[in-house]
C-alpha cells in the first residue's frame, strides 16, 4: 500500500492556501461546514484544536486516499476568545482592548490520512504583546490596513507588525494561521517528501 499523495486543506482562508503554497505543495482546498461556535466553558486553545480536529474530520469523509489538513485559531485575550472584528469600529475596539497587553493566538492543527486513518494533532501558541497604542495610532492603523477578516484585527505580515513590543513562539507562520513547521513534521511522519 503507498502512502497518499493527495493533499487537501480543509479551509477557505486565502491566509492558509497562501502558506502551503509556500511549501511547493499542490493542496487541493474545500471549505469545511461546520459550526465554529465554542462550547460552554471551552478554553481558547481547546475551542482551537477542536474546530481544527472537526474541519479535518468532516473535509476527510469526502476524499479517499488523501492527506487532510485542518487548522482553526482562536484568539486569547486574559481567557476570553476575540473573533474576527468584521468591521471598522470592531477592530478599533478589538485593537483597543489589546493595547500594552498580551495577546495569545492559539493555532490548532490536525492531519487525517484518509487511507489509514491516522490523525496527528497539536496546538501550536504564538504570543503577541502590544504596544501601548493610542487611538489615533490604531485608527491610522485601521485606515492603511483595513484587517477585518483575522482575529485580533491586525496582519503581522504587514503593517500590523508596528503594533507590537515582541512576538514569541515557535512558528510565526501559526500567527498567520497555518504551523508550517508542525505540518512538515507531520507530513514527514506520513511519508509525504518534501524539500
Amino acid at each position: 500500500m503507498t502512502n497518499p499523495t493527495r493533499i487537501v486543506l480543509a479551509s477557505s482562508s486565502r491566509y492558509r492556501q497562501r502558506l502551503i503554497s509556500q511549501l511547493g505543495i499542490p493542496a487541493e482546498c474545500h471549505a469545511p461546514n461546520i459550526d465554529e461556535t465554542p462550547l460552554n466553558a471551552e478554553k481558547p486553545a481547546e475551542t482551537a484544536l477542536r474546530l481544527a480536529q472537526e474541519k479535518a474530520a468532516h473535509v476527510a469523509t469526502q476524499h479517499r486516499n488523501a492527506l487532510v489538513i485542518g487548522s482553526d485559531q482562536v484568539a486569547d485575550l486574559d481567557g476570553v476568545a476575540l473573533g474576527k472584528p468584521g468591521d471598522r469600529d470592531h477592530t478599533i475596539a478589538q485593537l483597543q482592548a489589546c493595547s500594552g497587553k498580551t495577546l495569545r493566538f492559539h493555532t490548532g492543527l490536525c492531519l487525517i490520512n484518509t487511507q489509514s486513518g491516522r490523525q496527528q494533532d497539536c496546538v501550536d501558541t504564538f504570543t503577541v504583546v502590544f504596544r501601548p497604542l493610542t487611538t489615533e495610532q490604531i485608527t491610522r492603523y485601521v485606515d492603511k490596513e483595513p484587517a477585518l477578516d483575522c482575529a485580533g484585527g491586525f496582519k503581522m505580515e504587514g503593517l500590523g507588525i508596528s503594533l507590537f513590543e515582541r512576538l514569541s513562539g515557535d512558528d510565526p507562520n501559526a500567527l498567520i494561521g497555518l504551523p508550517l513547521i508542525r505540518l512538515v513534521d507531520f507530513l514527514t511522519k506520513e511519508g509525504h517528501p518534501l524539500p
